[in-house]
């Protein structure tokens, strides 16, 4: 079938799924019933189609009703990080061959004697040097070799090479050399994988461009596969429609695009849902705001600022230490290791510990029943009564209180001297110290003041810990938004077709030619209207957005200013060099007006707009709850209080204008809110929770 923005009635879902380390979400929109559906099943590692079936059996859904399919998946940020991509071969320019392995030459612990650089994903015997060079305008020094090229294609099929990754001098200038390089190992190894650098990034910096070809070469086997098998997967279940992976930046591409280029997927599931937030952010008219997302093995934050989720042009992918440069636009994501699933332990001088090894869906946290022993967040929450073991998943899955509290005593309680529920606070509150860093490494360390933000909280863990690094920042607000549990995938449905451009163009602000960069920008974006124009789906409008790197004169690194188009149509440097002073000054504390300012590259992004799901309402019901919204009495445990009588109710049965003073537990199908003592919970008319932070600790 031919998928279009407005859904045939014969097929009218649209369907999102992301896969995470302990759950599999689905959400689904029928634009004939303008109605959502939700799923939610344990990623079922090494057959994650399973886990995907599983989410949309449950929630009653035929594939053969869905004309778009939207994807997000961890598996190529975990292929990455736990180093089981494809035996990788890097082809690069002749006297380059280490440039991989000796990187920046930055040593960002100076004092660690036991510090260790980066660890290449190819071992220096799997890299090659090709004869040829161009110069730095893109024009030929030293013509390609390609007797060369072939006698290296053939010595890596004889060592059983599944991918390789080419990168040559200034192919950003010019790519010709790195196209016939990648054309002839093709020719020789038709079933390898193969990337070429500026099929990637089109900018200046051989390392980060180096390290982001041989990133997507690693995992691109593997990704690949497994898409394709999905695909399969799809077809054999009457899924007639068209299937599309979300990027890091939050935006669509098509499925052929994503498995060629499977690098643009690593954070796609955390950037579905910084996009979910903007969308409520818009509809309340909320311009800034932190969107803090905890499932059951990571906790990450991005930001919105003044509408629009922050991004950047490359990342780190590994911890800043031994990280390897991804050179590609993506949301703004800092990330930390813990989630419901991190395990915590008495290491050696009885330090407790908590992450960043996580129990996952297998065997998962003691109080599962599947096998574990070690105790988690999510036993320790179960532990002080936050959780009801028979009332999980909406009584879908029945939790082991007996087993959480028993592993609770040997392994934390007992060895530290301590009560079982004063093991359990101690596991949240050095939990809740981790996750506020991912908050500030978003904010504070971006020149932002956290305690300004509102901070929007989902993941199916989130709620559980809101208030408490709300406390911990000094954050007034929070928000906990419509299907928590379910908000990533929610997010996709929200994403829109994306397409990012960029162009290294190295000139002096002063000296810049407006016909020039007129240029190179209409350029970019007509190649952005083809893209979209070659997609199945048909977008309601498209939207192009301008930025550049710019930096002052001498300086290193560059910082991302996105250019209003009437600067451009004025041709008002003044109006650039101003935008550029304040975004600097934002970012790190400090700007130099007098001083006279580069700009480093180009960039655009081409947006094909979709159709939104409509705003969720509830209806306006007072400020009491009604009686049937209250569906118990506990006690729970607060570090301040102690063990306190706690009224727990339903979120379906609360209504707008609602208010409940805390304590107060909110239980949902795949989440549960904690309002602290000294907190006001409030629901606004489109059934979003907000959390008004006392001044108790």
């Amino acid at each position: 079938m031919t998928a279009s923005n407005l859904a045939p009635a014969s097929a009218p879902l649209r369907i999102a799924v992301d896969i995470g380390g302990t759950f599999t979400d689905m959400a689904a929109f029928d634009e004939s019933a303008g109605t959502l559906l939700f799923g939610k099943a344990l990623s079922t590692h090494g057959r994650l189609v399973e886990g995907i079936q599983h989410t949309l059996d449950g929630a009653g859904i035929d594939l053969r009703n869905g004309y778009l399919f939207l994807h997000g998946s961890t598996i190529a940020i975990n292929t990455l990080l736990e180093r089981n991509g494809a035996k990788t071969a890097l082809l690069i320019t002749e006297g380059f061959r280490d440039i991989y392995e000796i990187g920046r030459v930055n040593r960002p612990d100076a004092y660690n004697l036991f510090f260790t650089k980066h660890t290449p994903l190819v071992k220096r015997s799997l890299r090659y040097e090709v004869e040829e060079r161009l110069r730095a305008d893109g024009s030929v020094h030293k013509p390609l070799d390609e007797t060369r090229v072939r006698e290296v294609a053939r010595e890596l099929k004889a060592q059983g090479v599944e991918a390789a990754a080419v990168l040559l001098l200034h192919s950003y200038r010019k790519p010709d050399h790195e196209k016939r390089v990648k054309e002839i190992l093709l020719e020789e190894l038709p079933h390898a994988f193969v990337t070429a650098s500026h099929e990637l990034s089109q900018e200046y910096r051989e390392f980060e461009r180096v390290s982001t070809a041989v990133a997507n070469a690693y995992v691109g086997p593997r990704v690949s596969a497994y898409l394709g098998q999905l695909e399969a997967h799809l077809g054999e279940r009457g899924f007639g429609g068209d299937f599309y992976a979300v990027q890091s930046t939050g935006g669509l591409f098509p499925l052929e695009h994503a498995r060629r280029e499977c690098v643009r997927m690593l954070e796609s599931g955390p950037a579905a849902g910084v996009i979910g937030a903007q969308a409520i952010c818009a509809q309340l008219g909320l311009p800034d705001a932190i969107a803090f997302d905890m499932g059951g093995t990571t906790a990450k934050a991005g930001v919105i600022s003044e509408g629009r989720p922050l991004t950047t042009g490359s990342a780190l992918v590994g911890g800043y230490e031994q990280a390897l440069p991804i050179q590609i636009p993506m949301m703004d994501i800092f990330e930390v290791g813990t989630g419901g699933g991190s395990i915590a332990r008495v290491e050696l001088g009885n330090a407790l510990r908590v992450g960043p090894r996580s129990a996952g869906s297998m065997p998962g946290p003691v109080c599962y029943a599947r096998g574990g022993t070690e105790p988690t967040v999510t036993d320790a929450n179960l532990v002080l009564g936050r959780l009801d073991a028979g009332h999980f998943l909406g009584g879908e899955m029945s939790l082991d209180l007996e087993g959480a509290r028993a592993a609770m005593l040997a392994r934390i309680a007992a060895p530290l001297g301590l009560e079982t529920v004063e093991a359990a606070d101690g596991i949240l509150r050095i939990a809740v110290t981790a996750m506020s860093h991912a908050v500030k490494a978003v904010t504070t360390e971006r020149g932002l003041d956290a305690g300004s933000f509102t901070m929007v909280v989902y993941g199916g863990a989130g709620p559980l810990h809101a208030s408490a690094i709300a406390r911990e920042l000094g954050i007034r607000r929070v928000l906990i938004p419509y299907a928590p549990g379910y908000f990533s995938a929610y997010g996709m449905l929200f994403s829109d077709l994306r397409y990012d451009y960029v162009r290294s163009v190295f000139r002096h602000l002063d000296d810049l030619s407006f016909d020039e960069i007129e240029s190179l920008y209409a350029s970019m974006e007509e190649e952005g209207r083809a893209a979209v124009a070659a997609s199945a789906v048909r977008p309601d409008e498209i939207v192009i957005e301008r930025s550049a790197d710019m930096r002052y004169v001498g300086q290193e690194h560059a910082v991302t200013v996105e250019l209003p188009r009437v600067y451009f149509e004025r041709q008002d440097r003044d109006a650039i060099k101003r935008h550029f002073d304040d975004v600097h000054a934002i970012r790190y504390g400090t700007s130099a007006p007098a001083e006279p300012a580069d700009i480093v590259s180009l960039r655009v992004t081409v947006l094909g707009a979709m159709r939104k799901p409509p705003r969720h309402v509830v209806q306006a019901g007072g400020q009491t709850p009604p009686e049937g919204a209250l569906r118990a009495t506990k006690p729970v445990y607060f570090r301040s209080h102690g063990q306190v009588p706690t009224p727990v109710y339903r979120r379906d049965a609360l209504l707008a204008g609602n208010r409940v003073p805390g304590p107060a537990l909110i239980e949902e199908h795949a989440s549960t809110t904690v309002v602290q003592p000294g907190d006001e919970l409030t629901v606004d008319d489109c059934g979003n929770l907000h959390v008004a932070i006392g001044s108790e600790r």
